[in-house]
């Protein structure tokens, strides 16, 4: 026995040691000094505590090159799934079971736009100078730094990048915003299916009693079903996380303190490990920015300097449109149009596939867009449906716009880059030191014929589908200086500027509400206090709620524990704190209650479908107030009709007994964060064996779904509520003091799990603490905790 444990420990002393090893090779270099030939001059690059690179050069050009080699240090695993998203390549990766999203991506033909984006693209224009020496950054990188541990455990070869990838990264981002996908053929088959009557009570229309973004200027299955089938198995397997929402606020100097601008933003994507955002800061004689940067995008989405700030949430407009295709019974290889019958186009494309066969995968296109009904097999036997998205269609210049408003000095050259932002929507937040705050909604927007409606399938053969034209930026929702003095965004409605509103998937008021109650009550902001405001977890909402449905619920039917728990339940103030019990009741009562009203009609697989959007949260608040609706009979008993309070009061025991079931007898130990939890999931993370090396977390946390500090989650059914979504960064930049601007991020800088930077700022963002943002050059310096030099010569 002595033996075999003298043995044991031998064994482990050996994986001890050659972890070590392992570690000291594959970890990033964050101090030394590099030879880059490319260079005009030597660039520095300080790291602060917290990994992030502060990257001092001659030019421009030479701190784009360094941002390309250190962000590919910490970050080239999430680059090479990024850009492998357009170009159909996961099942290379990850095998078979990654056919079908490849399919869908291809299908999209983001990959050909970008190659004809770049085809056209001036190579010695500032953007393509630029992205090229970052691009020059990353492959030095590959060619020279230590391959990531999930290369060598997927067998995956590195390959240098190019321009495309760029653009194929934008292109998903763009993609990841819109909703249309989730929702058009779903209320269209609740249309046909059941009756337009059914549609009535959805809130899929504008409601004019909510609260919205101010203007200011001076037989066989469906073809809707297999669209939904096909779109929810392709993105349900992403690998990486999908942009969902945000909030944002700019405050003018007339609302803080010190008197000057305050702003603030907190985007909301799908939370993953590593996280979304590279945070780096360049300075150079003619630039300097402190940004944050999508992998492989060389430009920063949110920035600011001493001057301004900027930053994005979802517009939610809808720029994606689906229509009918009618083929021609003589031959099904044409296509009616509004002109006449059109050749239907066949794409070939071809995906390599891990340890198979190349798989050739053959889709068909209108001249809308491709036919999704099944993907392989689109035509046969269903009726085609395409899809008609605007990115894929108009000029790509988003990268041009992204330079352009990182490189702006003032409110008007930023604004002079907004109307080149074409897809996706955005919400494009600003406030700077002269005292301006704004807010425009950037996107190429356009008005459909009178009779059409955008959230259901139209018809591709008749004219009045088509889209009538295209509207001015000066016509899009804006708002800059207003009379009120602050500008926000929570991705609800906006106001009409074109004498028209604009068709969109728009989350509910419930934000929304809580910021501009909250920014209308104070004219005394500090920047303290704004921390404080983007960690507010009080809905506004859903203790009204509350009320309407409690008072539908028959007391004398309840047990003596169940009358407590409604009780407590109505004297919920909203908040979500992680030791509040209230909350979990709430968030159950409120799933079995929309499963009560409307899964005996739409069935298992379409409720699944129906709580993935955007619409069933704004449906929420009006059911619970309105008294009659033709969804509260459940079709499935015929001889009974049951009204809204059957399905309250059923709806309320179930939630209680889940709960019981779940949690135990005790209610003061429902709190929200036993259920109300937080992991950040790494692709190979699935692997139980190496959970817990490469994701982090789980954590309980404090939030919600819809209030401000929005921690959102699926309504599944199970047991738990655990995170999906949330703040991607939170920022907020004082310019009454903005050297102490500060941030943070989900779990830290780096994407390599052997550096100290991988999970560094977790719990500090759970607890809703911040870091400071450093941009004073002496205070760098100083501070530095290591220092990595890129020489132009060697020595």
């Amino acid at each position: 026995m002595r033996k075999i444990g003298w043995v044991l420990i031998g064994v482990f002393g050996i994986i001890l040691v050659a972890g070590l090893i392992v570690k000291q090779v594959l970890k990033p270099e964050y101090s030394g000094e590099k030879y880059m030939a490319e260079l005009q001059s030597d660039v520095t690059v300080y790291y602060d505590e917290y990994g992030i690179p502060h990257i001092e050069a001659g030019n421009e050009a030479d701190a784009m090159r360094a941002l390309g080699y250190v962000h590919a240090q910490d970050r080239l695993w999430q680059m090479e799934l990024l850009r492998r998203l357009a170009v159909g390549g996961l099942s290379e990766v990850f095998g078979k079971d990654l056919l079908s999203t490849d399919k869908f991506f291809l299908s999209l033909g983001i990959d050909d736009a970008s190659a004809k984006t770049v085809g056209e693209l001036d190579p010695g224009s500032e953007v393509a100078v630029l992205s090229q020496a970052y691009l020059d950054g990353i492959n030095h990188f590959i060619a020279e730094g230590p391959t990531p541990v999930e290369f060598l455990l997927t067998g995956l070869e590195k390959k240098p990048y190019e321009m495309t990838d760029i653009y194929n990264a934008v292109g998903y981002m763009a993609f990841s915003f819109a909703m249309a996908h989730k929702t058009d053929p779903l209320l269209t088959l609740i249309r046909d299916s059941l009756g337009v009557e059914y549609l009535e009570d959805l809130e899929i229309n504008s409601s004019p009693n909510t609260v919205w973004i101010r203007n200011y200027k001076g037989e066989e299955v469906s073809s809707e079903a297999a669209v939904l089938s096909t779109t929810r198995k392709a993105l349900s397997a992403l690998p990486v996380p999908q942009f969902i929402g945000s909030n944002s606020w700019v405050i003018g100097p007339e609302k803080t303190r010190n008197g000057k601008v305050i702003f603030a933003n907190d985007p909301h994507i799908g939370f993953a490990q590593p996280s979304v955002w590279y945070e780096a800061h360049i300075r150079t004689p003619g630039y300097e920015k402190y940004g944050y940067h999508l992998a492989g995008v060389p430009m920063p989405l949110l920035g600011h300097d001493r001057n301004l700030a900027y930053g994005f949430t979802m517009f939610e407009n809808d720029d994606v449109d689906f229509f009918y295709e009618t083929l021609n019974a003589e031959d099904s290889t044409q296509y009616m149009t509004p002109d006449g019958w059109k050749k239907v186009e066949e794409v070939t494309k071809t995906i390599k596939v891990k340890d198979e066969s190349d798989v050739k995968f053959i889709y068909h296109k209108t001249e809308r867009g491709p036919i999704l009904n099944g993907i392989a097999n689109q035509i046969n036997g269903q009726r085609p449906i395409s899809m008609d998205w605007i990115y894929t269609k108009a000029q790509n210049k988003v990268m041009d716009a992204l330079y352009g408003i990182s490189h702006a000095k003032n409110i008007e050259e930023f604004k002079d880059a907004l109307p080149k932002i074409h897809a996706p929507g955005l919400n494009t937040m600003y406030g700077d030191n002269e005292g301006n705050v704004a807010w425009w909604a950037s996107a190429q927007l356009y008005q459909l014929g009178d009779s059409t409606n955008t959230k259901l399938v139209m018809d591709g053969s008749k004219g009045e589908d088509r889209k009538v034209r295209f509207l001015a930026f000066s016509e899009n929702p804006q708002a800059i200086n207003p009379p009120w003095h602050y500008v926000y965004s929570a991705n609800n409605q906006p106001d009409s500027i074109a004498g028209m509103l604009y068709p969109g998937y728009y989350l509910p008021e419930n934000r929304a509400k809580r910021i501009a109650t909250l920014l209308d009550a104070r004219n005394d902001w500090d920047a303290e206090a704004v921390r404080k405001m983007i960690n507010d977890d009080v809905s506004a909402v859903n203790p009204g709620i509350v009320t309407e449905l409690a008072k539908l619920v028959n007391i004398k039917d309840l047990n003596e524990q169940q009358a407590l728990v409604l009780d407590h339940l109505s004297k919920w103030d909203g908040n979500y704190t992680v030791d509040n019990a209230e909350a979990a009741v709430f968030h159950r009562w409120i799933y079995f209650f929309l499963k009560d009203t409307f899964e005996d009609e739409l069935g298992e697989d379409l409720f699944a479908q129906f709580i993935a959007t955007h619409f069933h949260k704004r449906l929420i608040a009006p059911m619970a107030a309105k008294t009659n609706s033709v969804w509260w009979d459940d079709i499935r008993t015929t001889d009974t009709v049951e009204t809204k309070k059957d399905m309250v009061q059923s709806s309320f025991i179930q939630a209680y007994e889940s709960l019981r079931d779940d949690l135990g007898s005790d209610i003061s130990e429902w709190t929200w964060g036993r259920l109300h939890t937080i992991e950040h999931p790494h692709p190979i993370g699935q692997i139980a064996l190496l959970r817990s090396f490469f994701n982090v977390g789980p954590f309980p946390v404090p939030g919600s779904r819809e209030v401000i500090n929005n921690m959102a989650f699926q309504y599944d059914g199970s047991s738990s509520f655990s995170v999906t979504a949330g703040p991607s960064t939170r920022r907020v930049i004082d310019f009454s003091d903005v050297e102490n601007s500060m941030s943070i991020l989900p779990t830290g800088q780096s994407g390599n799990p052997f550096s100290r930077h991988y999970r560094d700022q977790a719990k500090m963002f759970n607890k809703g603490e911040f870091r400071k943002m450093m941009i004073n050059p002496d205070e760098i310096r100083e501070s530095a905790r290591s220092v990595l030099i890129f020489r132009a010569s060697k020595k």
